[in-house]
This record gives C-alpha cells, sequence and structure tokens, in this order.
C-alpha cells in the first residue's frame, strides 16, 4: 500500500511538474508572438509623450493605436504673433505667421506710446512726451506702472514677466567709448539706478543694441559686434574679450546695422547677419573657447527675429521648423518672409530684404496665450 501511494504521489508530482513546464512554454510562446502595439495604453501614452514633435509623427505611423495614441499626447508650439503699430489711430494688427492669418482690435491704452521689447506676452512700452515707462498685455489689458526714465537714444529690455518677482530692466547708455551707464528697475520700484561702468575693451553702445536674458544674465550685443554681459545679482559689467562675427564684405553695404538680430534658446546665444543679396549667417556663441561658431542648421529650431526681440520655438509644424520669420510681410499680408536652412532659400523668393526702408518701432514679434479665443 505504502508503495501504491508513493507511486501516485510521485505520478501526481510529475503531472503538476509537467502542467507547469507546459504553462511556461505557453506563456513564452505567447510573449514572443506579442509586438510594441501590444503595449498597454497608458504604457504608450508615457513613452510617446515625451518624444519630441518629429518622433512623435514618425511614431504615429506604426500602426492605428499608436497614431491614436501619438495624436493625444501631440503638443504643437504656437507660433509668436507679428504685431504692427500704426502710424495713426489704434487699430492694432496681429499676424499669426503659422495660419497666416491677420486679427485686429484696437488698443486705446497705447496711444502716444512707443514699443521697447516682449517677452512672456507682455509688451513694454515707453511714452517719450511723458517719459512714462509701462507693461502692457495686449491680451489681457492689464497695465503695470514703471518710475519716470527718460530714454534718449537706447534700447531696454527685461528678464521675464513683469508679474514674476525676478523681473527686472535693463538698459545701457553710452557715455564713451570705455565708460557706459547702466539702469536697472525692477515693478514696484519707484525709481530707476543708473551706475556708470569701465569698458574693459571698446562698446559702442546705441540705439541698435539687442538685449537677451539668459542664464540669469542680460546680454548686449553693441552697434560693432562686440558684447557686454550685464550680471543683476552680482552688479556687475564686463565686454566680452570675443572678436565679433566674420561677415562677407558686402554685408557691411548701406544700413548693415539694421540686418542684425539676436536670440536665445535653451541657454545659447545666437546671431543673425543679413545682406539684401546674400543669404543670411548665423552664429552661435561658443563661450568656452570664446569665439563665434557658424551655424549650417537650426536643428528644427524656428527663430522669429525682429529688431528689437527676438523669440525662438520648438516643435512648430514641419514647414516652420530650421527656418528664420522675419518682421516683414508680403503678398497683401498673406506671407510673412522667413528662410529656411533646409533648402538654403527665403520665402517667398527675389523679395528684397534691405532693412533700410523699414522703421524698427514699427512691429514686435509678440507670445500669444494658449487660449485666444476671448481675444479674437
Amino acid at each position: 500500500m505504502a508503495g501504491k501511494k508513493r507511486r501516485k504521489l510521485k505520478s501526481l508530482a510529475e503531472t503538476v511538474a509537467e502542467n507547469r513546464r507546459m504553462t511556461m512554454k505557453e506563456k513564452k510562446e505567447k510573449l514572443e508572438l506579442q509586438t510594441w502595439s501590444d503595449l498597454p495604453t497608458e504604457l504608450l501614452e508615457l513613452i510617446i509623450s515625451r518624444l519630441t514633435l518629429e518622433d512623435n509623427v514618425r511614431a504615429s505611423v506604426v500602426c492605428k493605436r499608436w497614431h491614436s495614441v501619438a495624436i493625444s499626447v501631440r503638443i504643437v508650439n504656437q507660433s509668436p504673433w507679428l504685431m504692427y503699430f500704426p502710424k495713426y489711430g489704434n487699430l492694432y494688427e496681429f499676424y499669426d505667421p503659422s495660419l497666416r492669418k491677420t486679427h485686429s482690435i484696437e488698443l486705446p491704452e497705447l496711444n502716444g506710446s512707443r514699443v521697447c521689447y516682449t517677452k512672456d506676452g507682455w509688451l513694454l512700452l515707453y511714452r517719450p512726451r511723458s517719459n512714462r515707462m509701462f507693461f502692457f498685455n495686449p491680451f489681457t489689458r492689464e497695465v503695470i506702472k514703471l518710475p519716470r526714465f527718460e530714454l534718449t537714444y537706447q534700447i531696454v529690455a527685461f528678464s521675464c514677466a513683469p508679474t514674476s518677482s525676478n523681473c527686472m530692466l535693463l538698459t545701457v547708455k553710452h557715455i564713451s567709448p570705455t565708460i557706459v551707464a547702466v539702469s536697472t528697475c525692477h515693478p514696484g520700484a519707484t525709481e530707476w539706478v543708473t551706475v556708470n561702468y569701465q569698458n574693459r575693451l571698446p562698446f559702442v553702445s546705441s540705439i541698435w543694441n539687442k538685449f537677451v536674458f539668459c542664464n540669469g544674465l542680460f546680454y548686449c550685443l553693441s552697434l560693432t559686434g562686440w558684447i557686454g554681459v550685464f550680471d543683476p545679482l552680482e552688479r556687475t559689467w564686463n565686454v566680452l574679450a570675443v572678436p565679433p562675427p566674420k561677415c562677407p564684405e558686402n554685408f557691411f553695404a548701406k544700413f548693415w546695422w539694421k540686418g542684425k538680430f539676436m536670440a536665445e534658446h535653451e541657454g545659447e546665444i545666437l546671431v543673425i547677419y543679413t545682406c539684401s543679396s546674400e543669404n543670411p549667417i548665423m552664429f552661435k556663441l561658443d563661450r568656452r573657447n570664446m569665439v563665434w561658431e557658424e551655424m549650417k542648421t537650426l536643428d528644427g529650431v524656428t527663430i522669429f527675429a525682429s529688431f528689437l526681440s527676438s523669440h525662438s520655438r520648438t516643435d512648430l509644424s514641419g514647414l516652420m521648423r530650421n527656418s528664420v520669420y522675419f518682421p516683414k510681410v508680403r503678398f497683401y499680408g498673406k506671407r510673412c518672409i522667413s528662410y529656411s536652412f533646409d533648402s538654403c532659400r527665403y520665402y517667398p523668393r527675389k523679395q528684397c530684404h534691405d532693412w533700410g526702408d523699414q522703421d524698427p518701432f514699427e512691429n514686435i514679434w509678440i507670445e500669444p496665450p494658449k487660449d485666444f479665443s476671448s481675444f479674437i
């Protein structure tokens, strides 16, 4: 009897072991048959949401399920709008280059003012008659007043939205080839603070200066191509020992100083030089080697350049990527002039790119809100 029991137990154990082997084999075969398209939806959404726009589009063609998930998590950035300041009246136009559409709105709050700078959807404006400077959000109509300040031949910039406690304004005035006056202010202040700084290198400050705020510092591109840097925390001014970018001689033709633009993208300083008869040249500041490095591509980035301030964007619609958009609109307001680094040409072709006839204060790029339905 004991022997029979042992044989039964052994047989039962062998059956259980065989069932386990079969189950493991079936599971293994099932796993081998599974594909990427069988990933749980939640996991697939998490993976695809971390892709760039370009890779998101690639993933969307794998299968119907991936296409549905890719579309649901795809984020396409909104391009800035080109805001036009009328010579007369209070009707302002906003041109959306992504849709080639113009929106018009009355803004009597801006009467008698000229634009100085834009960032984070805010305008910085100046009234010459009263020396009044103020922030204005054209999408919310919010106004933030600033202390009086007399602007002569100088440009003003600010670091971030005036609603932030970190917002600072900066302007640089030419005193002599070796001395500049740096004036700063912030929302809520009662006066501007001005300090004279000695330049280690010649720095010609003028109304054609270009400003960007990057990595906590203000960078100022001078008329002659030298870069001045102001640290708002240390309150120091320094002219970088970086010779100006090297451009062909024909780039320094009539009104050459109007064809320069500067932007910031993810901590990099970019400068664009244009010439009416040549394609633009773009440089990136190599701060490690203290040289300007010429760029042949923007790697999918789009630059929106204007005289007073410029913006950079990633993840825009396909045709807009790897291009520079300039502050001119042609074909009865239906098309913005752009230059593509992919095809090495302007769109539209054979346009006049001489900036001499353009007033630097007549337009500027501004970031619209995510939901602008109430605005239009």
